[in-house]
């Protein structure tokens, strides 16, 4: 197994979007990319730990690539909005690859240059940084999208 983290706005919308995603064994919503030790929802939601609302995806290498996983990150939101997803405005919503190896990184900075030229006259906000702690969201944020179905969740 192998995995990736992602953040693309709301992480309920993100997090079933990757669920739905063959080759993808599991899918957990949490926080990454911030200063703060095991932060809360509520102290991500204020902007002051400098985290995004992200997800940590395990997935099978033999049924899925990394490549896949990034190209369907980049398909699930707009990467051309800076710091929000639709009506979620913050930091907590940007945009960011975290790459857990130099094989991802190239990969993820390969991808961003593919894809720039459609987002014309628009620019890639999409950040690509090293993976550091991921804090896993309360259980309440986990599987969201199946414990309210019917219920729009976010943005996707």
């Amino acid at each position: 197994m192998d995995r990736a983290t992602f953040a693309a706005g709301c992480f309920w919308g993100v997090e079933d979007a990757f669920r739905r995603t063959p080759g993808v064994i599991e899918v957990v919503s949490g926080h990454a990319g911030g200063h703060t030790s095991s932060p809360t929802y509520e102290q991500v939601s204020s902007g002051t730990t400098g985290h995004a609302e992200s997800v940590e995806v395990t997935f099978d290498p033999a049924k899925t690539t990394y490549e896949k996983l990034v190209r369907c990150f980049f398909e699930i939101h707009d990467p051309t909005e800076f710091n929000r997803q639709g009506p979620d405005v913050g930091e907590q919503y940007r945009s960011v690859i975290f790459y857990h190896s130099p094989e991802q990184q190239e990969v993820a900075e390969r991808i961003k240059k593919e894809l720039a030229p459609q987002y014309l006259p628009k620019t890639i906000a999409t950040s690509i940084e090293p993976a550091k702690e991921f804090w896993r969201a309360e259980e309440y944020h986990q599987h969201y999208a199946e414990k309210h179905p019917g219920q729009v969740v976010c943005h996707i």
